[in-house]
């Protein structure tokens, strides 16, 4: 029997394979239950769009449990490499820690990352004592460019950033498995429960979400069925499939039948 190992980030261990955001939700009680169901300990906070430093007025930091959950701020709306570091580096300053998840930018439609941009801030960002999560394209190359520079996870988009279209390429995400060492942790387009099981059985060693839960018709029941949909997913993956067929084989063959 295959044993699971725990989501292993920078020699910090995880139970849950699943991270999710914090932002589109009806308000912050509704995020915080969210949290909660999913099981969740690590959650993205956008540092340029959430009231971080003024803690005299209500703040996101109220609703998050920073006993039992990591933050991990992101550079959300940053389209440039100098925008994406200063970003970081105002978070630590702010107290949130050196753990980011880095993104820059390429494209305002898509938000599609710019990957040359995102490989040349993850080497500054590691040079300056930063532990990396880049959010990147599903590219195996700059996947192994961005661990060569000290990324300490990987985060492939499965489809443009809240478009709920699941996974768009399974292919390249066990391409990515095979290719890299770091964690897989797929970013970006899971949309329902199915979504994120197809993710962990190709082999991810986590998920991370937002939109998908937020804004669901009801973002509480659908934590918990994202939660199921990982946990399932993962001991799919590691209970190992069968093999595909073209033609049908008998559940009960007929071979050794007394006659």
């Amino acid at each position: 029997m295959n044993v699971d190992k725990p989501l292993i980030i920078a020699g910090k261990e995880y139970t849950s394979k699943l991270i999710v955001g914090t932002g589109k939700y009806p308000n912050f009680q509704v995020m915080k239950e969210c949290h909660t169901l999913t099981g969740t300990e690590m959650v993205t906070i956008a540092v340029r769009r959430e009231n971080i430093s003024d803690r005299s007025q209500e703040s996101i930091l109220d609703y998050i449990d920073t006993e039992k959950i990591d933050l991990l701020p992101n550079t959300a709306g940053c389209y440039n490499v100098e925008d994406a570091v200063l970003t970081c580096r105002l978070a630590r300053e702010m107290g949130l820690g050196a753990l980011v998840k880095l993104e820059v930018i390429g494209d305002e439609k898509t938000l599609f990352p710019d990957v040359v941009g995102l490989l040349e801030a993850t080497k500054q960002l590691v040079a300056d004592g930063f532990t990396v999560l880049p959010y990147t394209s599903d590219d195996v190359v700059i996947a192994k460019q961005l661990e060569d520079a000290g990324a300490a996870a990987v985060m492939p988009l499965a489809a443009p950033i809240g478009s709920g279209l699941g996974i768009c390429n399974p292919y390249t995400i066990q391409i990515l498995r095979e290719a890299i060492t770091v964690p897989l942790i797929v970013d970006a387009g899971v949309g329902t429960a199915s979504d994120a099981a197809r993710v962990m059985e190709l082999g991810a060693d986590g998920v991370l979400m937002n939109t998908a839960i937020a804004c669901a018709k009801d973002p509480k029941l659908m934590a918990s069925a994202m939660k199921s949909a990982v946990e399932a997913g993962r001991a799919a993956y590691l209970a190992g499939r069968i093999p595909r067929k073209l033609y049908a084989s008998a559940s009960s063959p007929i071979e050794g039948m007394i006659e």
